[in-house]
This record gives structure tokens, sequence and C-alpha cells, in this order.
């Protein structure tokens, strides 16, 4: 199996003349020690385009999550080196890295996270403020238009579904433009009209804002809005394929006994 980009280690890897939004080269994270030593992944070298989507699945275990983490600077490898654009995250220091995430990357987890005395435009640019940035009104007013949330800004969390709940998370999650988006499980506490509204955002973001998506997720629906689709086993990954559709996507994972 060929990846589309090919990397050489310690040097950038490039896309045509663009480097990459986020690459792993060489990545391996091994937990425990001894005899109970476990290769979550195993040598994983893969690159990620600028604005497109992408969704990473593979078996329980397969070691899908812990790339997300690798890459999203979350989590650091046991060897090989992450890149952020042009810059190798593996071996900066914690309040380095810290500010990295905050700066440049974009969280979307299964949890809403949203702080419960705040509205919802006030939860959307909470970490800038926080970070001492004024937002971009202009810009959170394209997110907040794109996630269909005009009409629910001034409710709090208690007083949205958990749909809007997560278009909030997500919307908060774009407001600081960040150079990449990592969503773990998004649609994992959403019922099944909710996740497809949540997905359609991604998309938009992706194919109105330029935004770059990558996502972890077990469901083949999900995986059908990306532009690619990653297929991990046994912490390595197994294949590709781009723009799948729902029945391919679910096709190739039996294969992998998931």
């Amino acid at each position: 199996m060929t990846l589309s980009t090919t990397l050489t280690p310690g040097r950038a890897a490039t896309t045509g003349t663009t480097t990459p939004a986020a690459y792993a080269v060489g990545v391996t994270k091994h937990y425990g020690t001894g005899d109970a030593t476990v290769a979550a992944l195993d040598d994983v070298t893969v690159a990620l385009d600028r604005g497109r989507f992408t969704a990473i699945m593979g078996p329980s275990g397969s070691g899908k999550s812990t790339l997300l983490h690798m890459l999203a600077g979350l989590d650091r490898p046991t060897a090989g080196e992450v890149y952020l654009g042009d810059t190798e995250i593996t071996s900066l220091r914690d309040k380095r890295l810290t500010q990295l995430r905050r700066d440049r990357i974009g969280f979307i987890f299964q949890s809403f996270n949203l702080l419960p005395t705040m509205t919802a435009a006030e939860n959307i640019v909470l970490p800038m403020r926080i970070a001492g940035r004024r937002p971009d009104a202009a810009w959170v007013a394209s997110i907040v238009e794109t996630v269909g949330l005009g009409g629910r800004l001034g409710h709090r969390p208690t007083e949205l579904s958990g749909g809007q709940q997560q278009r909030v998370a997500a919307a908060r999650a774009l407001a600081s433009r960040p150079e990449i988006v990592f969503a773990d499980e998004p649609t994992g506490a959403l019922d099944s009209r909710s996740g497809a509204e949540l997905l359609g955002f991604l998309r938009s973001a992706v194919d109105q804002l330029g935004q770059t998506v990558v996502m972890v997720t077990h469901d083949p629906n999900a995986a059908a809005y990306a532009d690619r689709v990653l297929f991990l086993a046994d912490g390595r990954i197994a294949d590709e394929r781009h723009a799948p559709s729902a029945e391919d996507v679910l096709d190739y994972m039996k294969t992998l006994g998931a």
C-alpha cells in the first residue's frame, strides 16, 4: 500500500509545494514495560493534507485514537517525530506544546465541555478570551452562520439540545482559526439526526472555510463525509480510501474484523 505522500525522517514533507497540515514520521507508541508492553502504534508514517477532511477508522484497539493524540500533541510517541506544519512538536517542552495547542489547534471531543453559566456565544469565544486574544468578529460570524446557531447564541447549554451543544463546541474549536481541527468520536453522544448535522457542519467548514479536519470515528456513515479515510489495524495503517461511500467503508471494515 502506497500512501499519497512520501515522508523522509527529519525533513518537511510536501504535497506539491505545500507542507501538510500535520504529519507523523515513524511514530511508535508503547504502553507498559517488559512482557506487558503493548504497541499501540507501530512505525506509522502519514501526512494530512491542508483543507481536507480526513477520517481515521479501525477496530477497537487498532490505535486510531492514539494516532490522533500523537498528531494533536496530546501525548508523546515512544519513537518517531510529529510535525504541525513545519514545526516538529515531539521534542517541545510542555509549556511550549501547551501554547502551540492553544494557538494552532482546535479540538472537538465526544463530551461537549461547555461552561454551564455562559451563553453559547460566550462559550464559543472563551478560549480566545483566556488567551488574551480578541476574536475576529467576521470570522466568528461566518462560523456561526455555517453551523446554524444564529438564533441560539444567547442560550446557555442547559437550554440547548445535545446536537446544538456539540455544534457550539465545534464552533468554539474553529473560532480561533486553527491550522487543524482534531475531532475524537464527535458524534458518539448524539442521535443520528444531530450527528448528521454536526458532520454536515464539519464538511462545510472544509468546503466553505478552507478548514482542515481530522476525525476519529467508528461509524461508516460518518467516515463517508470525509475526503479520505485511513484504516488502522494492529497499530499500523492498513489502507486508505478516497471519497468512499458508507458501504465501501463498512465492507472494508469487515475485512479488518471490526
